[in-house]
């Protein structure tokens, strides 16, 4: 049986990260006149992403996506090609208007992910970025057209590649946000 292919950047296997990886310069897909991003610093929570409304190349069931800090991020290149995807959405993705890659998402509205800028490191010109470490939303590749009979076997082959299957982040994130809700609420102190 062929293997289930999630993603390019991680189907063969992750390329050992850098561990003195500071960042670097996300490029879109454009040929001549690219949109390029600098993102100073590392990423984190980097995953693979079944969501709807992430980017995906070519070909992808899952994107590869990770966040950095929103003032760490900078167009650098050709920020007139750019455009939001959708202006209602928490996360406010920033995709060139030719290629139609998101180069970033920053999240502006009160949440517990204000301040962070989603990004896709693959888009990375430079190597050595951190490895995706878990697999999110797994069950949204259903509403993109994935047939739901093979779920089992796309939950074992993110498994043999170390992403841990979750429907929804996984429970670090997911803590994290119930208690930035709590101490918003007031049920847990500030």
């Amino acid at each position: 049986m062929p293997s289930i292919s999630i993603h390019p950047a991680v189907d063969g296997g992750f390329k050992a990260t850098d561990a003195s990886f500071s960042g670097g310069t996300l490029v879109c897909a454009c040929a001549s006149n690219p949109v390029k991003v600098k993102v100073k610093g590392d990423i984190a929570h980097n995953h693979a992403c079944g969501c709807t409304k992430c980017w995906k190349p070519e070909g992808a069931v899952f994107s590869v996506v990770a966040v950095a800090p929103t003032e760490s991020v900078e167009v650098v290149e050709h920020a007139e090609k750019l455009a939001v995807v959708d202006p209602a959405a928490l996360i406010q993705r920033h995709a060139c208007k030719e290629c139609g890659v998101h180069m970033y998402g920053p999240v502006e509205r009160d949440h517990p992910f204000k301040g962070l800028s989603f990004v896709h490191p693959e888009r990375f010109e430079e190597s050595g970025w951190a490895g995706p470490g878990f697999a999110a939303f797994v069950s949204s590749i259903i509403e993109s057209g994935y047939d739901p009979a093979g779920m089992d076997g796309v939950r074992a082959r993110l498994r043999d590649l170390n992403l841990e299957p979750y429907d929804c982040l996984n429970p670090p994130l997911m803590d994290y946000i119930a208690t930035w809700t709590a101490k918003k609420s007031g049920v847990l102190a500030a």
